[in-house]
């Protein structure tokens, strides 16, 4: 339990996970930015308009501008008691219609929602066609010629690899470009084309970059040993080009079990 000392009096503060999903079609990514509407943002100020006091929630992740997530946790301290249900009601009616906020979770007060994630997972959407349904989620590809065996023998080295500096967004502020992937393949299904990726954490840009590069050596402009050679460069300029954004979906993100207040 948080105690703050104002003056004279004290009061606590409790932690809570906020689980959420939005489309990011209209907003410049999570994160907060001064001169552009972020989901942050949005979300800080419906819960300090419910609260009325002032809001900072904080992700577990950056998503970029137009990345969707289908599930996204975040945290943040809340001094006085409420009713879930009544919040998530008034929560969801005064945010825009792509975003939703699913529950409120209590956890304990050292919870931290990007720090404690121990497992995320991404899908980057094809769709084999044109669907003017799914423009704004997925990237339409028409006639394109991929040998999916190949990007998914190649996926699957990902694997064995930690290092992936290639695939990271030039001039990344990071202290390690360590990531441990534990699954990397591609699924056919209909006209879709699903890429699926889960790691303890990812790059800034990583998935849209390995993606980017798996679909070249789809089209057979790379072999499976370039591949392993661009990651072994850790230079991102070897690598492929970086898929368009809105085809990206954040997907899962798992914490430990023990994080959570069970009443």
């Amino acid at each position: 339990m948080l105690y703050i000392c104002n003056g004279a009096k004290i009061t606590f503060q409790l932690r809570y996970f906020i689980e959420l999903s939005y489309k990011g079609t209209n907003y410049h990514g999570w994160q907060y930015q001064p001169n552009a509407v972020s989901v942050q943002e949005l979300i800080n100020k419906a819960m300090s308009t419910v609260f009325r006091t002032t809001i900072d929630i904080l992700g577990a992740g950056r998503t970029d501008s137009g990345v969707h997530a289908a599930q996204m946790f975040a945290h943040v301290d809340i001094e006085t008691d409420f009713n879930v249900e009544e919040v998530l009601y008034k929560l969801n009616s005064l945010l825009p219609n792509d975003i939703v906020i699913h529950d409120i979770l209590k956890v304990e007060n050292e919870a931290h929602a990007r720090f404690d994630a121990i497992s995320r997972s991404y899908e980057y959407r094809i769709f084999k066609g044109r669907n003017p349904f799914l423009t704004e989620t997925t990237w339409q590809l028409i006639n394109k010629k991929l040998n999916i065996d190949k990007m998914n023998e190649a996926a699957e080295i990902l694997l064995t690899y930690t290092n992936f500096q290639c695939f990271s967004r030039s001039n990344s502020d990071v202290k390690t470009y360590n990531c441990a992937i534990t699954n990397a393949q591609w699924i056919e299904d209909d006209n879709f084309l699903i890429f699926h990726i889960s790691a303890d954490r990812f790059l800034r840009n990583m998935v849209r970059a390995v993606v980017g590069t798996l679909l070249e050596v789809g089209e057979e402009k790379i072999t499976i040993e370039d591949f392993k050679k661009i990651i072994e460069s850790k230079n991102r300029s070897n690598a492929g080009p970086s898929v368009p954004a809105k085809g990206l979906f954040l997907t899962k993100v798992i914490y430990p079990k023990t994080l959570f207040i069970h009443e």
